[in-house]
């Protein structure tokens, strides 16, 4: 099983992370955006990443990707059991790749103006859901999920986003501690993404 990925997309960090909290045996394939090998081109038309290769599949889609992985390897699981619970989840999921995702694209990606509305934006919209980061362990359950894997790469670049969250949000940095230590994290992170936190 290959991953390709690079070193500081959050679509592929969020994928590492499953990767490495279920202890999947697979190559990183580190590639550079800008200029994408060609096997990868010839794998994958949209030519993006994260894209894995598990012999014969080949999917793109970071979301796609990771409910894959849980569906392959159930253990640990990552998502709840119940349709309810994990419609919930997949709702959460869109919500973060909806709502978070793009504020974080214009902010690594456009100009003055437009970036310092997302970082208000993006400020705001993770201030504004300080009660639900602390109303159990992991993100509205007692267990690390999909849901967590796709924040904990957003809240790590939060210091290089030039973001700091009102001193109302400190469930939200109690949560990101919690999730910065655990063991899949840290195997999962690129030494450029080290580099953001120094």
């Amino acid at each position: 099983m290959n991953l390709y990925s690079t070193a500081k997309s959050i679509e592929c960090h969020r994928t590492r992370i499953v990767l490495a909290e279920k202890d999947i045996i697979h190559e990183t394939l580190e590639v550079d955006a800008r200029k994408l090998p060609e096997d990868l081109i010839d794998l994958n038309p949209y030519c993006s990443v994260p894209t894995l290769v598990d012999r014969d599949l080949v999917l793109y889609n970071s979301r796609v990707i990771m409910e894959y992985l849980e569906e392959r390897f159930p253990h640990p699981p990552l998502m709840p059991v119940g349709p309810v619970a994990r419609a919930q989840t997949r709702l959460t999921l869109h919500r973060v790749e909806t709502d978070w995702y793009p504020l974080a694209e214009i902010i690594e990606t456009k100009g003055e103006k437009a970036v310092t509305k997302a970082r208000k934006e993006l400020t705001e919209s993770i201030a504004a859901t300080a009660d639900v980061f602390s109303a159990k362990p992991y993100f509205l359950s007692e267990c690390f999920t999909l849901v967590d894997a796709s924040i904990a790469p957003l809240l790590w670049r939060l210091p290089h986003y030039d973001i700091e969250l009102p001193k109302a949000s400190k469930s939200v940095l109690a949560y990101a501690d919690r999730i910065f230590e655990r063991e899949g994290f840290q195997v999962s992170l690129t030494e450029a993404e080290r580099e953001l936190r120094l």
